[in-house]
């Protein structure tokens, strides 16, 4: 935390606290490519990349990155950027193909010896579980809508803790399950492709379960000082004026897009006023049973928070009717309906201004925001951005390089923005860059790029963005360099 400014020793409101940890993440199924290699099976994202009209120009992660092939050559891209950490997902089918049984030794060998790479260059491996790729199998059993998907989540987590936990450190549960239950099962706009909103909420349900049976065995096959977190991309709602009518479609947007993880995660329990706008959707009587909201707020060590942009939200103006274009505009893609249930009388507006290639607005202020309601809200819990970043239109110039000064703009203001938060009290205690370099942008395809280091998609190369070399120096000094810097 840094010292509150004196006349004899002024701080320096640029610097971050020693030991903060600076990271880049990634997920599985957006670099490892390697889809049908030593015993890996499809996922949802498989068979949802693999469904004509369902990504930007039918692109699929079967090549990907190719990260499973070349990952000692991205682990060398790591310790050039000075990285502390790696945040990266294991694959549940390159590990337990169906879901169920023993490990496929092969595809967790892959894991180890990325963990063995990132120690030898002196990186932090820190494991996500979950990053959306529910192995199809347990899909068509139901997937997250059905409770034994919740157990299954669990059995897997103890797999790979004991392959993995007498080296890495940081454990991750699940990666933003509001974009698997309410994209996934609500408005479909990801794997796996489902509109439905009560199956989006007994998702939801189901997922914080598997979080809290996963912390479970993460506890009890992992060494004492490991550290456990849930990564949860909260949305920082804001009404559109101070109208009392906005300001309950705020409050709907904050229930069905935060507090339904975190009230019972970090709470353990539902909130009331949740329970009472999706009453109608989902008996929450008969699906939340005896002993599940003790599991799922089992203790963490560590909240992991990914923002990108606002939340703007307003009520429907009355007399109009519902437009599923402007109700499911949420910075997460359209969709047929809102991804939010119950949600599609709530209009979402995006702010005037800059915005970054997904049609973003950017506004450092809410990731301030968000970090210091949660120091209110959660006093004493530690947290760490788990994803922060843009995409913009990279091009690769005839010399090789590219000039992307819109991002490395986008990452001064946020992370000024973390500083800002931590000089307010919040126990920020580290920041991963999203991402390391592009990749699959889920159903976006291959078009938009968050990387700091470029990849020609034809020749695999990598090529360093001006962003990846000042993030570079961000790290080595500790501190966000001035505008002249």
């Amino acid at each position: 935390m840094t010292s509150a400014p004196t006349e004899s020793a002024p701080v320096d409101t640029t610097a971050f606290p020693s030991g903060f940890l600076w990271g880049a993440a990634t997920a599985a199924y957006q670099i490892e490519g390697a889809v049908d290699v030593d015993g890996r099976t499809p996922s949802i994202w498989d068979t949802f990349s693999r469904t004509p009209g369902r990504t930007a120009g039918g692109d699929t992660g079967d090549r990907a990155t190719e990260h499973y092939l070349r990952y000692r050559q991205d682990v060398r891209l790591m310790s050039e950027l000075g990285l502390g950490a790696y945040r990266f997902s294991v694959s549940w089918t390159r590990v337990q193909p169906t879901g169920r049984g023993p490990v496929v030794e092969r595809g967790m060998d892959f894991y180890r010896r990325l963990v063995d790479e990132l120690l030898e260059h002196g990186i932090q491996p820190a494991v996500t579980l979950y990053h959306w790729d529910l192995p199809q199998d347990l899909e068509d059993l139901g997937g997250w809508p059905v409770r034994t998907t919740a157990e299954r989540f669990a059995d897997y987590a103890a797999l790979v803790a004991d392959a993995l936990g007498d080296r890495v450190g940081i454990w991750t549960t699940l990666n933003e399950p509001w974009c698997s239950a309410f994209l996934g099962y609500g408005s479909g706009v990801h794997a796996p492709g489902r509109a439905d909103w009560t199956a989006a909420l007994r998702a939801a349900h189901h997922l914080n379960l598997g979080h809290g049976l996963a912390v479970d065995a993460l506890r009890a096959a992992l060494p004492a000082g490991a550290r456990i977190a849930v990564s949860l991309n909260l949305h920082e709602v804001r009404p559109l004026t101070e109208s009392a009518a906005d300001r309950e479609a705020a409050r709907r947007i904050d229930a069905v897009g935060n507090r339904v993880f975190t009230g019972p995660m970090l709470n353990g329990a539902y909130p009331d006023d949740l329970l009472a706008d999706t009453a109608h959707l989902v008996d929450w009587r008969a699906l939340v049973q005896d002993g599940d909201l003790a599991a799922i707020a089992r203790p963490i060590d560590l909240l992991g928070v990914n923002y990108y942009t606002p939340t703007v939200t307003s009520a429907l103006p009355p007399g109009q009717a519902p437009d599923p274009a402007t109700a499911g505009d949420a910075g997460h893609g359209d969709g047929e309906q809102s991804p939010f249930a119950g949600c599609a009388d709530v209009l979402f507006h995006r702010a005037p201004g800059r915005r970054t290639d997904m049609g973003w607005p950017i506004d450092p202020t809410g990731l301030t925001d968000l970090l210091l309601r949660i120091h209110r809200e959660h006093p004493g819990l530690p947290v760490m951005v788990t994803e922060n970043g843009a995409a913009f239109d990279d091009r690769l110039t005839p010399e090789g390089t590219v000039h992307d000064p819109q991002r490395i703009d986008y990452l001064r203001g946020h992370l000024d923005a973390v500083r800002r938060a931590i000089a307010a009290g919040a126990d920020v205690r580290g920041y991963f860059l999203w991402s390391l370099m592009d990749n699959f942008e889920w159903a976006h395809g291959y078009g938009k790029r968050f990387g700091l280091y470029y990849v020609d998609y034809a020749t695999q190369s990598r090529i360093p963005k001006d962003s990846a070399r000042w993030y570079a120096e961000v790290i080595r000094a500790g501190a966000v360099p001035d505008q002249r810097g």
